[in-house]
């Protein structure tokens, strides 16, 4: 599994998680199109947000490996802003995946605007590199 260098662990001041320590034995977690109800409560719709802010600032259009980027965060933006490059195998790590600028500036025009907000992504040091397990891969 692919460990993404750099990419932030989770949203700062929150337990919202980004990424995952390790592959998991049982195989990677499905990604599942998650539907995104008008009242999901305002700190998931913020989570969804910085994540995809994180995606864009850490791939840009380019596409990327799935690796340790956490299944249930991709699924609520799988499939909309986040496409598969190619098939979809929701279980495969090496899936390639994209952003679609197109569908993200539309979903989250905030995060396109001049006053686009700003994520403090080190916020108490819980970067993916703090707790890297390079002899657990």
């Amino acid at each position: 599994m692919l460990k993404h260098r750099g990419f932030p662990g989770r949203l700062p001041g929150t337990d919202f998680q980004f990424i995952i320590r390790r592959a998991n034995k049982k195989g990677a977690t499905p990604l599942v199109r998650r539907e995104r109800y008008r009242d999901r409560k305002p700190a998931d719709r913020r989570a969804d947000t910085a994540f995809l802010a994180a995606l864009i600032q850490h791939f840009g259009e380019e596409p990327f490996a799935r690796g340790n980027l956490d299944a249930g965060r991709l699924s609520w933006l799988i499939g909309r802003e986040v496409i598969a490059v190619g098939k979809l195998d929701p279980t495969d790590y090496d899936q390639l995946l994209r952003v679609d600028m197109k569908r993200a500036e539309a979903s989250f025009p905030e995060l396109f605007a001049q006053d686009a907000p700003e994520f403090d992504w080190d916020d108490a040091g819980w970067d993916e590199g703090d707790w890297d397990d390079e002899d657990e891969d």
